[in-house]
């Protein structure tokens, strides 16, 4: 067994930050944030694009009429 198997990801990055000095922590922190940001963007840019593709069908006309006694 090696030792990312006995290790989960989670605990293997806290060993790491256990041992790691400030300014590199500071790195880190910046990049999680970065991270955390770029997941973010990235739903909200599937979300604009299925917006205008589903658009096409929610301006028909028998979908008005399926929702109007909503």
């Amino acid at each position: 067994m090696t030792r990312y198997s006995i290790m989960n990801t989670k605990e293997l990055l806290i060993n790491e930050i256990d041992e790691a000095p400030e300014p590199l922590l500071i790195e880190v922190l910046d990049f999680v944030h970065f991270l955390k940001a770029k997941r973010v963007r990235e739903k909200l840019d599937i979300a604009v694009m299925s917006e205008s593709s589903l658009s096409k069908d929610w301006l028909k006309p028998e979908e008005e009429a399926a929702w109007q006694n909503l």
